[in-house]
């Protein structure tokens, strides 16, 4: 039966698989550079130069072997990790031509491995050691395949009721389908994790009881909600998280014909990018300029693309309704202050500004609040975020955490919450006696010095990045 639903509606992969041939010709072009600056880029590790050279050669499950071996959710980071800040923004054809693609590459390998129902990894012999992961998002997801890898017995606990966590809910899919984000659970079941769903960490008392029954627990349970703006009329605002995971779930998101998403980051393009594709004329207000939002600046450009409109020095101060129903959303013009603690200016309401812009839905994605289970549980914090050390321990003992709940620095992404799975899996490694596969060695000193490697690694105050 053909699709009735408008084009609009028809959400799909951005961008479409590669063919083979496109795979061969595009992996050809690869120079197999000597210090291989796109390996060094990428916060995993992954020999980028071995596996695109793997698939030059046809030896396609080959290529995906080496992409898992140091990133056990490639498939996903293919898709959602922001190639253009890192591995591809330093390729060295940028210099003159277009950067090989690389992210595209990856996915072609990995699907080529799931289509095909090859287990990439088999675990060690049983050890008798017991470990729980609380949150199987990418960095519970990564710790749970690498302590399974190591031959550990490995429960991980998820509240909701798929695994996957931001992945399966909070990723368009226009980036990632559903379906990529589940085979990655599966996968991890294939190791022989225990996926446990629907069962939530919410107490000291729980906390011990997994304590009592396990050699070590790991935390990787996110954020919180988007916060609260404030404002009059806050009730009628729709959640952009929601309205993603609506999206996702084929529920009905709740966006009318003319939309406001509030927020600049990569969450609040999403949502942009979602309701425009439903077919609302869509604004994005955000309270400074284009440059200091914290959307990656390609988003940015792709949400023009998208007829995305965009609303810069402009602060929401009250939603308009009637009768339950938004009319229109009330701001303010704002100027430029002096830096505040992000270093970005500081924004500023201008006297008498005052100003109405209509509308029938008000979204907001303004981030995400900080990690409240963190003190529920008692843990010392940094910034609000789980305070953890250089082996990603917490302040109470055999606890480790990683992912965005302690990512009071640097970016908050997937790719990096997956290294934060591998660290503490090589962490535990030592405790429990076991042997972990090697982490990479520290990159070289020209590539620590880059702003993007910084900023991946904590050198920079945290920017919102959730899908990338």
């Amino acid at each position: 039966m053909e699709d009735a639903r408008p084009p609009q509606l028809s959400f799909q992969e951005l961008l479409p698989p590669m063919t083979p041939h496109e795979a061969t010709v595009e992996a050809n072009r690869c120079l197999y550079c000597y210090d291989a600056p796109c390996l060094h880029a990428c916060p995993t590790h992954i020999d980028i130069p071995t596996f695109i050279r793997k698939i030059a050669t046809g030896n396609v499950s080959g290529a995906a072997h080496t992409i898992l071996e140091s990133n056990f959710l490639g498939g996903t980071c293919a898709r959602v990790c922001p190639v253009q800040e890192l591995c591809e923004g330093a390729c060295v054809y940028n210099a003159h031509d277009k950067p090989i693609q690389i992210g595209r590459l990856q996915r072609f390998a990995t699907d080529h491995l799931y289509a095909r129902g090859e287990a990439p990894f088999t675990p060690a012999p049983p050890t008798g050691k017991r470990v729980a992961v609380v949150g199987s998002g990418p960095a519970g997801l990564s710790a749970s395949a690498e302590l399974a890898k190591q031959g550990h017995a490995v429960t991980l606990y998820e509240k909701r009721e798929l695994g996957g966590g931001l992945s399966t809910y909070g990723i368009i899919v226009l980036r990632e389908p559903v379906e990529v984000a589940l085979r990655e659970v599966d996968a991890v079941r294939d190791l022989g994790v225990q996926v446990v769903t629907g069962q939530e960490l919410n107490s000291p008392a729980g906390l011990d009881e997994l304590l009592a029954a396990n050699d070590a627990v790991v935390l990787s349970v996110g954020l919180g909600a988007v916060p609260a703006l404030g404002i009059p009329g806050e009730a009628h605002i729709l959640s952009g998280l929601d309205v993603i995971e609506a999206s996702k779930m084929d529920l009905p998101t709740g966006v009318g014909t003319r939309a406001i998403v509030i927020g600049a980051g990569n969450t609040a393009i999403d949502a942009a990018t979602i309701a425009r594709r439903q077919g609302a004329d869509t604004t994005m207000v955000y309270r400074r300029t284009e440059r200091e939002m914290t959307a990656y600046h390609h988003e940015y450009l792709f949400a023009l693309s998208e007829g995305i409109g965009f609303s810069f020095l402009t602060q929401p101060v009250e939603v308009l309704h009637e009768n339950g129903q938004v009319t229109g959303l009330r701001c303010v013009r704002m100027g430029l202050g002096a830096p505040d603690t992000s270093g970005r200016a500081r924004p500023e309401p201008i006297p008498g500004s005052d100003f109405v812009i209509p509308c029938d839905t008000v979204i907001s994605a303004i981030g995400q609040e900080k990690p409240a289970l963190a003190v529920t549980l008692g843990l010392d914090l940094d910034q609000g975020y789980i305070r953890v050390d250089d082996e990603l321990r917490t302040s109470l003992p055999r606890v480790y955490a990683g992912g965005d709940c302690i990512r009071a620095r640097g970016n908050a992404s997937t790719v990096m919450a997956v290294q934060d799975g591998k660290l503490i899996a090589a962490s535990l490694a030592r405790i429990l006696g076991t042997q972990a596969a090697p982490i990479a060695p520290t990159r070289p000193p020209e590539v620590r010095d880059h702003p993007l490697y910084q900023a991946a690694h904590g050198a920079v105050p945290h920017a919102e990045a959730p899908h990338g």
